[in-house]
């Protein structure tokens, strides 16, 4: 119940996002129009994040995801039904928008409800549940294309997850009831713990209902100018490593078998260590698992900046593919953490949504940077830049974790 919902949602997103610009070029789009309209999957998360804590504070997660899987199933329809671009976009960043809720739905009941000392590892299989997703989605869709030869097959296959994700939440057992009932059990069985006043028992998470998203966010400025921009960098570098790869193929002359088997084999290895990232924030603390990953990005996109004109190009491509894979996958997890540690208990909600837009936004930024400098200058340039930012990003953490996170959990 915790994982499952998270895991199904995922796996359906995960099967349209290939397609997305197949469907829109089908459509009618060129090339830089079936780009924005793939970006608009990434624009609808970051405009959702704030409205979903806003949601999440004042109804809870479970009807904030049953309502987002309702508005999801909607766009799922008007995607397969889109006869028109502009359909087929607005739908896209409904989607978007949705997944949103989702993710912060179950950041924010981790972040209350999941002890310190094995908090990092309950969000790294968070992490994992999404990428678990997103990696087996793209293989799933491969084969209702060689079933069905049409597109709109993987879309109908994310409406039958959809429903499953609504029908588990609605009828499956509350976790948050489930834990609190025991929390109050635990306490009744201890006098000197807590006594029973007859008050009635709620199984919500911690809301704002008296402090608003903006007021939150103005409160926990500091925090969020500091903290919130060093994990904005990391956002930042994981997104560049998903657009810089399959461009720097291309550049060097592979063929596409070529780049979609390093990319592949690239984020298999960042698949593999997600669980490893938690395992070592809650036995070393936080910064030992964001400095390694932000140093190995950081300084792999350097390297492989001046591989491009190479003899021995396609052997650094491979190398350098496969080190940023580890990065990644080192740091999964790791945003989530440090944004429950240092999200209020009161609030953890509304906090949250603004902690997701920042990082969302960084996210959502690289992409367009890396584009706008190669074509400004060059391919190597922008791989280099998003370097360096990742090596900034690396000096935010050492100054701000230690500060603002929690640096080890008790044993």
């Amino acid at each position: 119940m915790i994982y499952g919902p998270t895991v199904l949602f995922a796996l359906g997103e995960g099967a349209i996002v290939p397609l997305i610009p197949v469907i829109a070029a089908e459509l009618g789009a060129d090339v830089p129009a079936a780009a924005l309209v793939a970006a608009a999957l990434v624009v609808g998360q970051l405009c959702g994040n704030i409205p979903a804590g806003w949601a999440v504070a004042r109804i809870g997660e479970r009807l904030t995801m049953t309502f987002a899987g309702g508005l999801s199933l909607v766009g799922v329809v008007a995607m397969a039904l889109a006869p028109v671009l502009g359909v087929f976009a607005a739908s896209v960043f409904l989607i978007g928008f949705c997944a949103a809720a989702f993710g912060l739905a179950r950041h924010s009941f981790m972040t209350t409800r999941m002890p310190l000392a094995f908090r990092a590892r309950a969000l790294s299989l968070l992490g994992g549940s999404f990428r678990l997703g997103m990696f087996v989605g793209p293989f799933v869709a491969a084969a209702l294309l060689a079933i069905f030869g049409d597109e709109h097959a993987a879309i109908w296959f994310f409406g039958v997850c959809l429903v499953a994700t609504v029908l588990l939440v609605l009828l499956g057992p509350d976790p948050e009831v489930e834990l609190a009932g025991a929390e109050i059990t635990r306490s009744r069985g201890d006098s000197s713990i807590a006594e029973d006043t007859g008050e009635a028992v709620t199984g919500s998470i911690p809301t704002s209902e008296r402090v608003g998203v903006f007021v939150t966010m103005w409160r926990y400025r500091s925090v969020l100018a500091r903290l919130g921009l060093a994990a904005a960098t990391l956002s930042a570098v994981r997104s560049a490593r998903q657009a810089v790869l399959p461009l720097w193929g291309v550049s060097i002359g592979l063929d596409a078998q070529t780049i979609a088997l390093v990319v592949g084999i690239s984020g298999a290895i960042d698949f593999a260590l997600f669980y490893a990232s938690g395992q070592v924030m809650d036995r070393f603390g936080r910064l030992w698992a964001a400095l390694p990953a932000m140093l190995l990005m950081g300084g792999g996109f350097i390297a492989l900046a001046f591989t491009h004109d190479l003899a021995t190009n396609e052997l650094w491509f491979a190398m350098f593919a496969a080190v940023l894979g580890v990065g990644n996958g080192l740091s999964s997890g790791i945003l989530l953490t440090l944004g429950a540690d240092v999200a209020p208990k009161s609030e953890p909600a509304a906090f949250l949504g603004s902690w997701r837009t920042l990082t969302d936004a960084g996210g959502a930024v690289a992409p367009l940077l890396v584009a706008g400098i190669a074509a400004a200058f060059s391919l190597s340039i922008a791989t280099g830049l998003m370097g360096v930012i990742g090596l900034l990003g690396a000096g935010a953490f050492i100054r701000y974790v230690p500060r603002y996170a929690a640096p080890r959990a008790p044993r």
